[in-house]
């Protein structure tokens, strides 16, 4: 099996699922409880929190840790709106968001929030003068995200943040989800991002652990209200084995970035260069620095997506359509569609998205799969 669905998911690492493990056995108390027992798990939990904040060279008070990259999207956008609403009802964010930020903004605007959402370019990126000129007086909140889970472009985080320097009143949030081991952090914990989210099973952390960055001195209202859990920010009950499983996997994708990153761009020039030969073929990605190294989007023209994925399937490699979230919907891409790619390349596109468990052997194999596949499909669309 070659696995190129990593942007969807990741495997849990074995150490990081021993971790778990036990900690869910020995240390299961809960964080809140005045025993000794609930003390061990409390301390636990917060060795957690501040090996995290010093992987990231940011304070431990600035970790709150949460289910996942949508729930920190949604308490961000919203906890924002709810508690500066008095100063203003008008956001800026781009039209190439994840599903969790798009849906969240749709929810403002029918509570009678104003969103604007920036164009992108050919490439899916936004023009940092677009964010200057669509300020207001009441703008509260700017949320780009770092990495465009479609099709991997990279935003100009930093020249943004240059920006909302002159607007210190803002909040500046970053969708960082696709964007850990990826040789990014010094744009997204700049000195001008506020908030930046997070998901654990995008880096081998058990699903339904995450975590938010809130630059200190920023106020937001709660998402979940309850026992004050979290700081009163985010209450519930901790998932203190999830939480320090997924501090041990940030420690692991930290240690290994360097040699990860080298390795998923050259297994995705290798793969993209392949493909480049081809006459059906649309390339969305880019192969340069200006996207990621992870994430490659192309189409075979003429054949829808879902095809393509199931083709790949049966020989076991297993791609996806442009997002997860949006995959069986069966519906075009939303970064497509804002790029203003023609629907019969959108609805034709798929994404290889790389780990750091790939290999150029991987990328070979999968050359050779997709010149067979080719030549079957050709014979349909030519």
């Amino acid at each position: 099996m070659i696995y190129f669905d990593n942007s969807a998911t990741t495997k849990i690492s074995p150490e990081v699922l021993a971790t778990y493990d036990t900690v869910s056995q020995k240390i299961w108390g809960n964080p809140s409880s005045l025993h000794n027992f609930g003390e061990e798990a409390w301390n636990l939990l917060e060795q957690a929190r501040q090996q995290v904040a010093k992987l990231f060279g940011v304070k431990a008070s600035e970790i709150i840790f949460t289910s996942g990259g949508s729930e920190g999207d949604n308490w961000v956008i919203k906890g924002t709106a709810f508690a500066k609403r008095r100063f203003g009802k008008h956001i800026i964010t781009t039209a190439v968001e994840h599903a969790a930020v798009r849906n969240s903004m749709a929810q403002l605007e029918e509570l009678g929030f104003n969103v604007t959402y920036l164009p992108v370019d050919s490439e899916g990126r936004i023009n940092p003068a677009d964010v200057k000129a669509a300020l207001r007086p009441d703008t509260i909140l700017v949320s780009i995200m770092a990495v465009n889970n479609e099709i991997g472009t990279v935003q100009p985080i930093k020249e943004v943040g240059e920006i909302l320097k002159d607007y210190p009143n803002v909040h500046y949030m970053v969708d960082a989800v696709q964007a850990i081991g990826k040789g990014l952090d010094s744009a997204i914990f700049s000195d001008r991002v506020d908030f930046a989210t997070f998901s654990g099973h995008k880096f081998h952390a058990p699903r339904g652990t995450g975590f938010v960055y809130m630059k200190s001195g920023r106020k937001i209202a709660p998402l979940i209200s309850g026992g004050g859990q979290e700081r009163t920010l985010r209450s519930g009950t901790e998932n203190t084995p999830g939480d320090v499983a997924m501090a041990r996997a940030i420690r692991l994708v930290k240690e290994n970035e360097q040699r990860a990153v080298q390795q998923e761009q050259a297994i995705k020039e290798r793969i993209y260069d392949h493909l480049k030969k081809f006459d059906h073929v649309k390339i969305f990605s880019g192969r340069d620095q200006g996207f990621a190294p992870h994430i490659l989007c192309f189409a075979i023209v003429g054949v829808r997506g879902e095809t393509i994925v199931h083709a790949f399937e049966e020989q076991g490699i297993y791609i996806s359509t442009t997002s997860a979230c949006s995959s069986k919907k069966h519906a075009e891409a939303g970064t497509l569609a804002a790029m203003k790619a023609p629907e019969n390349e959108a609805t034709s596109a798929v994404r290889i998205s790389l780990g750091d468990q790939n290999t150029i052997e991987e990328a070979d194999k999968f050359n050779q799969v997709f010149d067979n596949l080719y030549a079957g499909f050709k014979k349909i669309i030519d």
